[in-house]
């Protein structure tokens, strides 16, 4: 088995790319392969043993590394001080604005974005066509957007920490 070490590693390489990589690989094949009590007799059959063990190990890491990805980064315990304050501006802001639009649009605003109905819920409670509620909530959105660009809300440009 000794002599397979050498193509075992550049069969590391050519997977991770990377001779760090490549060489934790291989230390994670040999680990295996001596934890393992069922070890080919054979030449031939422990070379494609160990490149099996070695591929596997290589799987396992790329689905190890794909399950980091998905997961969200921790959340912080509780709220931080700022996140409150910026939350409640937020709301502040966008209730402000919805105050400045057309009321048949801030309507559908504030059944569909903020109250969380569907299209045709909303229809149903306003009494209107479905196609009625998808056109004043496009229109009511760039109208709000346009009532929160044009207000008096500015961010602030000092650091927040320096408080």
């Amino acid at each position: 088995m000794k002599e397979s070490w050498g193509r075992l590693y550049g069969y590391a390489l050519s997977l991770c790319g990377d001779r760090d990589a490549a060489r934790d690989l291989l230390q994670s094949c040999a680990m295996k392969a001596l934890d393992n009590a069922a070890q080919p007799r054979e030449a031939h059959a422990a070379r494609a043993w160990l490149f099996g063990i070695m591929r596997n190990a290589w799987i396992d890491g790329l689905r190890r590394d794909a399950v980091r990805r998905q997961d969200p980064p921790a959340e912080p315990i509780g709220p931080t001080p700022w996140s409150y304050e910026d939350a409640r501006i937020a709301e502040i802001t966008v209730r402000q604005g919805l105050e400045r639009i057309d009321p048949a649009h801030r309507e559908v605003v504030e059944l569909v974005d903020l109250a969380g109905f569907r299209y045709a819920e909303a229809a149903d409670i306003l009494s209107v066509p479905v196609g009625t509620v998808m056109s004043r909530l496009s229109r009511g959105r760039l109208a709000l957007l346009e009532a929160i660009e044009s207000g008096n809300v500015t961010s602030l440009e000092r650091s927040r920490t320096s408080r």
